[in-house]
C-alpha cells in the first residue's frame, strides 16, 4: 500500500536525521528533484518546487550533513534584494548594506523587484542559484499569507544550503521558518507623529499614501489609530486614502482631500516623498503650510528638511538597519537585543521642523 506524505512525517519525528530519501518520499518526487531544487541546477516546476521546499521544512532536512558541509563552503557575496534603488529611502538602506558587505570582504549582488512581490521571490531563487552566503530582502512585500509562506519555504531551502534569509525593515514572518528579521518601530513612530498633531489641537487628521497590503504601512495605520482611539477621537475612515507611493500620489490624493472638502486641518504622509506631493497639492490651492494645514511624514530622507518650510518627521536608522542585517546574515556579536526568533527592532523619533503649527480658528 502507497504510504501517504503525513504517515511518512509521523514516523520521521522519532528516528534519525532526514535524508534526502525521506525528503523525496514525503515531497512525492525523486532524489534527483529533490538534488535539483535544493542545487538550484535544474528547472523544476514551481509547483514541485513548493513541494520539496515544504518537505525540507518540514522534516528538518536543513541539519543533515550537507548543509553543515555547504555551511563551510563561504563564497563572501552576499545577495540584497530592494523595490527600487532610486528612492532614498531604500538606497540608504544598501548602502548602509554594502559598506558593512565591504567591510567583511563580502561582494554585494544587488537586484530590484520593481515593488513587484512576485519577482522578490524569482531573485531569490536566482540568488540561491549562485550559492550567496545570505540573501538580504529590503523591505517592500506583502503581507499576503501565501507570500509569507512562500518566504519561509524559500528562508528554510536558504539553510539547507548553509546559507540565510533576511528581511531587512520588514516585520517578522509570523510563521516558523529560518528567517531572520531586522525591523524598525512602524507602529511607535506613527503613535508619536499623529500625538504630535493632536498635541498641537488637531482633530480631523488625514492619513495619505501607501498600499494598504504593505506591512510596514499597516503598522503606521495601526500607529495613527491608537493614538486617535487613546484621545478619544472617532476614527473617520473617509480620511485615510491609501493610493499610492510617489509624489503624484502625494498630490493626487491630497486634491482629492480638499476637493471633498472634509475640513481637514493636519495631513500624515506615510513617507517623505507623499509629503512633498502633498507640500504642492497645498500650494497650488493656495493653501499655507503650516498657518492653513500641518503636515507630517516618515522617513526623514533628505527631502525632509530640503522642503520649505522643513518637514516634521520620524527618523529611521537606514544605513543602520542595512548594517544590522547583515550582523543577523552571520550571527555576528551585538545583532540582536532579543533572540534571534523576535528579531531585531530598531528605535525611531520623532523629528521636529516647521511644518506643525494650532489649527486655524
Amino acid at each position: 500500500m502507497r504510504t501517504s506524505t503525513s504517515d511518512h512525517l509521523r514516523r520521521q519525528v522519532h528516528r534519525r536525521p532526514a535524508t534526502i530519501s525521506d525528503v523525496a518520499a514525503a515531497a512525492g518526487v525523486s532524489t534527483a528533484t529533490v538534488s535539483r531544487v535544493l542545487n538550484s541546477n535544474y528547472p523544476v516546476a514551481a509547483a514541485t518546487r513548493e513541494r520539496v521546499l515544504r518537505a525540507v521544512a518540514k522534516l528538518g532536512y536543513a541539519a543533515n550533513a550537507n548543509a553543515r558541509a555547504l555551511a563551510q563552503s563561504d563564497t563572501k557575496t552576499i545577495g540584497i534584494i530592494v523595490p527600487e534603488l532610486v528612492d532614498p529611502f531604500f538606497g540608504y538602506m544598501v548602502r548602509g548594506l554594502e559598506r558593512a558587505a565591504q567591510a567583511s570582504g563580502r561582494l554585494a549582488i544587488i537586484a530590484t523587484t520593481g515593488s513587484k512581490p512576485e519577482t522578490a521571490l524569482t531573485l531569490i531563487d536566482r540568488m540561491q542559484e549562485r550559492r550567496v552566503d545570505a540573501v538580504i530582502v529590503v523591505s517592500g512585500g506583502s503581507d499576503d499569507a501565501a507570500y509569507r509562506r512562500q518566504l519561509a519555504h524559500r528562508a528554510d531551502a536558504l539553510a539547507a544550503m548553509g546559507s540565510r534569509l533576511v528581511l531587512c525593515a520588514h516585520p517578522p514572518l509570523g510563521i516558523p521558518s529560518a528567517a531572520r528579521s531586522v525591523a524598525y518601530d512602524n507602529e511607535g513612530g506613527a503613535y508619536a507623529v499623529t500625538e504630535h498633531l493632536i498635541a498641537n489641537g488637531h482633530r480631523r487628521i488625514a492619513l495619505v499614501g501607501g498600499e494598504a497590503d504593505r506591512p510596514t504601512i499597516a503598522l503606521r495605520r495601526e500607529g495613527y489609530l491608537r493614538a486617535l482611539r487613546s484621545r478619544g477621537i472617532d476614527v473617520d475612515e473617509s480620511l485615510i486614502r491609501a493610493e499610492g507611493f510617489g509624489h503624484d500620489a502625494g498630490y493626487a490624493t491630497t486634491r482629492s482631500l480638499l476637493d471633498d472638502g472634509l475640513g481637514v486641518t493636519a495631513i500624515f504622509a506615510v513617507n517623505d516623498t507623499i509629503a512633498a506631493g502633498a507640500y504642492d497639492a497645498l500650494d497650488d490651492a493656495g493653501i499655507r503650510i503650516p498657518l492653513d494645514v500641518s503636515v507630517v511624514a516618515y522617513d526623514d530622507t533628505p527631502l525632509a528638511a530640503s522642503l520649505s518650510p522643513k518637514l516634521t518627521t520620524v527618523h529611521v536608522p537606514l544605513e543602520q538597519l542595512g548594517r544590522e542585517a547583515l550582523r543577523a546574515a552571520f550571527d555576528e556579536p551585538d545583532a540582536f537585543s532579543r533572540t534571534p526568533e523576535d528579531g531585531l527592532t530598531l528605535g525611531v523619533h520623532l523629528v521636529h521642523r516647521d511644518s506643525v503649527a494650532v489649527p486655524p480658528r
